[in-house]
C-alpha cells in the first residue's frame, strides 16, 4: 500500500463517482470502468456538483481527478447521445458550458490522474486541469469526427495550448496522440510508470495545496481571464454547430454503425 493510499478518507460514494480526501486533497474518480468512464448528464452533474463543494471546503485545498479501470474516459456516452435533435444538442452544449466554467472557475489548484485513454470531451476536461500526470500507456486526443460530431470546444482549447496548425491535424482525422507524443508537445507535465500515477498527482497537489491562497486564486483567475472571449465565442459556436450537425441526422448514423461494428467484435 503507498503512502497516499494510507491516508485516504473516502467521504462519499455514488454509482458514477467516487469523492475520497487525501489529507488536504480532495479526489474525484470517475467509476464507470465498464464504459470507460464515459460521463452522462447525469455523472457531469455529480462532478459539477463535488467540484463546487471542494472549492468551497476550507479542508480541501488542492482537487484531483482520475478514473477507475483503465481508462481516464472516453468522453460523453454515445449510448445517450444517440438520440439527440439538435434542440437537444443546443441543450447539452449548455451543459457542458456550465462544466467547463466550473473547471475555470475553480479557486484551488487541479492536477489530473490520467489512467489509459482520455478522448474527446474528456480530453477537452483533462486540458482544463492545470496540471496533469500520465503513464506510457495514455493516449489523448479529439476522435469526434470519427462519431460524426462536429468539434467546438476541442478545437478551441486545442488552438491555445497547441496552436492552429495541430488544432487542425488533430480535429480532421481524429487521431490519438500517444503518451510520448503528448509530454514531449507539454500536455502531459509528468511521465512516470503506470502504478506511480496517483501517488505523484497526490505529491504535487499536495505541494500546490500549501502554495499562497489568494495568489493561487488570482493567477487561475487571470488565466481565465486570458480565455474568456474566445470561450464564450466557443459555446455560442457550439450551440450553432450542433444543432445543424444533429437536425442532418449525421451523428446518429455514425453511432449506429460504431455500435454495429462493436457489436460484431
Amino acid at each position: 500500500m503507498s503512502n497516499a493510499t494510507a491516508k485516504e478518507i473516502v467521504t462519499q460514494m455514488s454509482q458514477d463517482i467516487l469523492v475520497k480526501h487525501v489529507g488536504p486533497v480532495g479526489v474525484i474518480t470517475l467509476n464507470r470502468p465498464a464504459s470507460l468512464n464515459a460521463w452522462t448528464i447525469a455523472m457531469r452533474e455529480q462532478i459539477i456538483d463535488t467540484l463546487q463543494r471542494f472549492d468551497a471546503d476550507d479542508a480541501v485545498s488542492a482537487i484531483i481527478m482520475t478514473g477507475a479501470g483503465r481508462a481516464f474516459s472516453a468522453g460523453q456516452d454515445l449510448g445517450e447521445a444517440h438520440d439527440f435533435d439538435g434542440e437537444k444538442a443546443v441543450s447539452w452544449i449548455k451543459g457542458w458550458e456550465h462544466y467547463y466554467a466550473v473547471l475555470r472557475g475553480l479557486k484551488k489548484p487541479l492536477v489530473m490522474a490520467l489512467n489509459g485513454t482520455a478522448a474527446g470531451s474528456a480530453f477537452q476536461v483533462a486540458l482544463l486541469g492545470d496540471i496533469r500526470v500520465g503513464h506510457p500507456g495514455v493516449r489523448m486526443g479529439q476522435p469526434e469526427i470519427n462519431a460524426g460530431i462536429a468539434s467546438t470546444t476541442g478545437p478551441w482549447i486545442m488552438n491555445h495550448m497547441l496552436g492552429m496548425s495541430r488544432t487542425i491535424e488533430l480535429t480532421l482525422t481524429g487521431r490519438l496522440m500517444d503518451a510520448d507524443e503528448c509530454y514531449r508537445i507539454g500536455l502531459i507535465h509528468h511521465l512516470v510508470p503506470e502504478h506511480q500515477v496517483f501517488d505523484k498527482a497526490v505529491e504535487i497537489a499536495t505541494e500546490l495545496a500549501t502554495k499562497p491562497p489568494v495568489a493561487m486564486r488570482l493567477d487561475k483567475q487571470r488565466f481565465r481571464e486570458m480565455t474568456e472571449g474566445t470561450f464564450r465565442d466557443a459555446i455560442e459556436a457550439g450551440m450553432r454547430i450542433q444543432r445543424e450537425s444533429y437536425d442532418s441526422g449525421e451523428p446518429a448514423r455514425m453511432m449506429e454503425a460504431f455500435f454495429a461494428k462493436r457489436a460484431k467484435q
